[in-house]
């Protein structure tokens, strides 16, 4: 292993399961390049989210407990927002227009009244791995560590989240997200799979078919039928 490898992920931790299942990755040139990108990033200036919370989807939900997957694009780019959990925003942080109408389908999808946090820490725990295509950002730049590499490390993740062992329901808002599984899909699963795509929920498109499709109601129906628990999908 590269030395700037053991350092970004010293610095970064993410749960050993996870290293286990990755560490053919960290061996990868492209890895290496990823890492000393990231770091001369630091140096530069701010970037999110801070070095300890890079892997915090990784970290929250180990392999062996994810049961949903939701794919988001990069970080808030904004101060005190990102935290490692696609669409999750720190505790007291203003509610982002997206995260706004994911409260507003999972309303309509299961009665929950809005939450007044935007911290999806008890999702994540319950088994759904919220995790971006890209990981780190700069400040105020949204996009900007787009070409570091961190879509062939986020490839990877997706291809072993295809193939565990258990049944895992997929959540794909937006174009980007539907793109990133069907690169994965090399192979048939090893278990039962639900493939839920809609529209982004950013105010944009939210309106084009976001709205009315019951994802949340959807992942649990298919769990319990598989006999697994279901997310339940409290704040």
């Amino acid at each position: 292993m590269e030395p700037c490898v053991a350092t970004f992920l010293k610095h970064s931790p993410m749960d050993a399961r996870w290293q286990v299942l990755l560490r053919d990755e960290f061996e990868k040139p492209y890895f290496a390049a990823l890492c000393s990108a990231v770091a001369q990033a630091r140096q530069a200036g701010t970037v999110f989210p801070p070095e300890d919370e890079v892997f915090s989807a990784l970290n929250l939900t180990p392999p062996d407990q994810v049961r949903c997957v939701i794919l988001g694009q990069d970080p808030y780019h904004e101060q005190g927002q990102a935290h490692g959990l696609a669409f999750s925003v720190k505790p007291g942080v203003p509610l982002p227009r997206s995260l706004r109408n994911i409260y507003k389908e999972r309303q309509a999808d299961l009665g929950f009244s809005p939450a007044q946090t935007g911290c999806l820490v008890p999702w994540a725990e319950k088994g759904v791995l919220m995790i971006n295509t890209v990981l780190t950002v700069n400040e105020g730049a949204a996009n900007s560590h787009a070409k570091f590499g961190w879509q062939k490390f986020t490839d990877a993740v997706f291809r072993i989240l295809w193939q565990l062992p258990q049944p895992v329901a997929f959540i794909l808002w937006g174009k980007q997200a539907q793109t990133k599984l069907e690169k994965a899909v090399g192979a048939e699963a090893s278990a039962p799979r639900l493939v839920i795509s809609s529209a982004h929920p950013s105010p944009l498109s939210a309106s084009k078919g976001f709205f009315g499709s019951r994802p949340f109601s959807r992942v649990d129906t298919f769990l319990k039928e598989h006999h697994s628990d279901i997310i339940g999908w409290e704040l």
